[in-house]
């Protein structure tokens, strides 16, 4: 009986221990094998103590599949965003440079804040003053008025740095911004998050975390406007003025996932969240897919792959494999609630989360989430089912409401 259970509880052949054999944890130092940092020693806990671990940490149950092969990010998590059930993982608590994923935080700080989207705004001189060298922008003039809405586009499409920091702007500040999403992040128990810059471009001690950022998204992932933007595959973004008529030009999504764009190809069912690059983060991405009723998140950071598109298709061949696995692994942590649900303190929604009723109406793209490449139809996330992050007055974490995802147009994104 003793082995039975031990059997139910995890079966790793070992053939397949070797291959997931998890190196001693150590300092950061480099690697002989392939000149890479190695993860620390004392990461963090935060969500189980295999979580902490150096390593691939997975548990194969007898029909589980075998993790993708030649998976070369240095940190990485698959989890169930509905159950908060971590799949598997590697190195997900190492704190590394989050480049623009970090706009999730940002997002799920600020938004709720900034209501109507409706409402404009005059951009102004020093409102773009301080943008970093080489930063991705969406077009944002001095002087010229802007939606919420238009911003959020920019933000979220074309990762735009002046369109945060001209929401950051109508927020507060960049310092007050900066202090919100630290505050935020603490209360979502990212505690491996560091912000030092609203956008996520590279700055001195600016870190998050694999883990973390499947945190924001997951939160995020609570309100219908995020839901809505980080969806949308391709929208137009107002230019200049020009003989009093204003003009706009085309923008697409720079998730390659979503849009398919430059040969990579999309995934089936994916329904956002955000990509990133910088030269010292490396690529970074965080990405939300339905299938068959699941709903998974992964989060991949810095593939040393030297293929093309190394971080898409990392993400998506994990992604695969957590949906063929559901069922068949048992969890080696969890996705925590925020701080406040865990200790019952104040009521209603937890903090940073909006009551989403509708409000916003049912969401809906310019684009579509995942083209096939036949040119006879186009894939579609149908819906999303995932946990509400609702806290009652209890304290009681709830994680069985269903996201309305919005539904996709059936058309490729424009080129």
């Amino acid at each position: 009986m003793p082995a039975l259970k031990k059997t139910a509880v995890t079966v790793i052949s070992a053939a397949l221990l070797s291959a997931f054999v998890v190196s001693p944890a150590s300092a950061v130092g480099k690697d002989a094998s392939d000149d890479r940092p190695k993860p620390p020693s004392d990461m963090s806990k935060v969500g189980g103590e295999l979580l902490g671990r150096a390593g691939t940490q997975v548990k194969l149950g007898p029909d589980a599949p075998v993790l993708p092969k030649d998976l070369t990010g240095r940190s990485w998590i698959v989890a169930d965003a509905e159950s908060g059930q971590v799949l598997a993982s590697h190195n997900p608590h190492w704190r590394l440079p989050p480049a623009s994923t970090l706009k999730m935080l940002f997002a799920d700080t600020v938004m709720p804040a900034l209501q109507p989207k409706t409402q404009e705004y005059t951009v102004k001189d020093e409102d773009l003053a301080d943008l970093g060298e080489g930063s991705s922008l969406v077009g944002v003039k001095e002087k010229l008025t802007y939606t919420v809405h238009d911003l959020w586009l920019g933000v979220f499409l074309r990762s735009g740095n002046d369109a945060v920091h001209v929401l950051s702007s109508m927020y507060g500040g960049v310092p007050k911004t900066v202090d919100a999403m630290q505050a935020h992040a603490e209360e979502l128990q990212a505690l491996d998050t560091k912000v030092v810059s609203p956008d996520g471009y590279d700055a001195p001690d600016q870190v998050s975390s694999a883990y973390d950022l499947t945190l924001f998204a997951r939160s995020g992932l609570q309100k219908a406007d995020f839901r809505e933007y980080c969806s949308t595959a391709e929208a137009q973004f107002p230019g200049a003025e020009k003989k009093g008529k204003r003009e706009s030009f085309g923008i697409q999504n720079t998730n390659k996932l979503l849009t398919g764009a430059d040969g990579v190809t999309p995934y089936k069912g994916l329904a956002g969240v955000k990509n990133g690059y910088t030269t010292h983060a490396g690529n970074t991405f965080t990405g939300v897919a339905e299938r068959n009723g699941k709903v998974l998140l992964v989060t991949v950071m810095n593939p040393s792959s030297d293929k093309a598109h190394a971080v898409y298709n990392e993400a998506a061949s994990l992604l695969d494999w957590g949906f063929d696995a559901s069922g068949k692994v048992t969890p080696v942590g969890e996705l925590v609630p925020p701080k406040s649900a865990t200790t019952g303190t104040g009521k209603g929604p937890a903090a940073g989360q909006e009551k989403d009723e509708g409000r916003n109406g049912p969401a809906r793209t310019a684009g579509t989430a995942a083209a096939e490449n036949d040119g006879g139809g186009a894939g579609i996330a149908l819906g999303i089912a995932a946990g509400a992050l609702v806290l009652l007055a209890g304290g009681v974490f709830l994680v069985n409401r269903r996201w309305p995802l919005p539904d996709l147009m059936r058309r490729r994104p424009r080129r």
